[in-house]
């Protein structure tokens, strides 16, 4: 039996090796996790590349919907062919054409010319006709969609993710994110039936003493510093072990 995968979203280098080392199958390497990741830089996937598990690399040129212009696509392809050649095993990407499905025309070129395994990231989140959609993401050649179920947390909507795993068939994996943390991991994998996990196993510090320029001068929240927690990794970690073992 296959068990179920976990995969670590981290923004930091530091994160990423945090998280490898704590359990993660896979890390989804970003930029800016605050603004629901972005594409990090070159530097940042070729230190990535270095880690013992899988990475794929976040293509998203920027924060907010997922109609990007011509500019933009043209960033993504290059970014794409940037994170092949610096060592990723994959890619997350996606995007939404004027009608509001999967932008076909463009996703269907950038995934058959890197040949990288790709994820479908949240854009998913945001298409009306689900079977459409995922009919979509199989037909581009995706190995996996990220859902929250179409809501704010995975553990809000269990019925329209084991929905969505019912209509995927075996097709596509479907990997459950948004909210996901040890406390709520075994409800989510048993009600909705999901084969992988996707967290950013983080924490706030809120221990940056409140005289620092960079909290004074805004580049710093005043209650604190997100980071990739050891522990938490761990915790999920073990969860997703006992669940797998409890099916055997």
């Amino acid at each position: 039996m296959t068990g179920t995968k976990l995969e670590v979203c981290v923004d930091t280098i530091e994160g990423a090796w945090t998280a490898a080392e704590s359990g993660a199958d896979r890390i989804e390497l970003c930029a800016a996790l605050s603004e629901g990741g972005l594409t990090p830089s070159a530097g940042m996937m070729a230190a990535a590349s270095r880690l013992p598990v899988p990475v794929f690399a976040m293509i998203r040129p920027r924060s907010g919907d997922f109609r990007y212009s011509d500019a933009e696509k043209t960033i993504m392809l290059r970014d794409i062919q940037l994170a092949k050649q610096q060592g990723m095993s994959g890619i997350v990407t996606g995007a939404t054409d004027s009608a509001g499905r999967l932008d076909l025309e463009f996703l269907s070129p950038a995934l058959r010319e890197t040949r990288l395994p790709a994820t479908l990231h949240r854009v998913f989140d945001t298409l009306q006709d689900v079977p459409l959609a995922i009919s979509d993401a199989v037909e581009l050649g995706f190995e996996r969609i990220l859902t929250s179920g179409q809501g704010r947390k995975a553990e809000q909507h269990l019925q329209a993710l084991a929905e969505i795993v019912r209509i995927a068939d075996g097709r596509i994996s479907v990997m459950a994110g948004s909210g996901v943390t040890h406390m709520n991991a075994t409800r989510i994998l048993i009600e909705a039936g999901v084969q992988e996990l996707h967290s950013s196993c983080s924490v706030r510090e809120s221990s940056v003493p409140p005289n620092r320029p960079e909290i004074r001068l805004g580049f710093v929240a005043q209650d604190g510093i997100t980071r990739t927690s050891a522990e938490q990794v761990r915790l999920l970690r073990s969860v997703v072990d006992t669940y797998d073992e409890n099916r055997v």
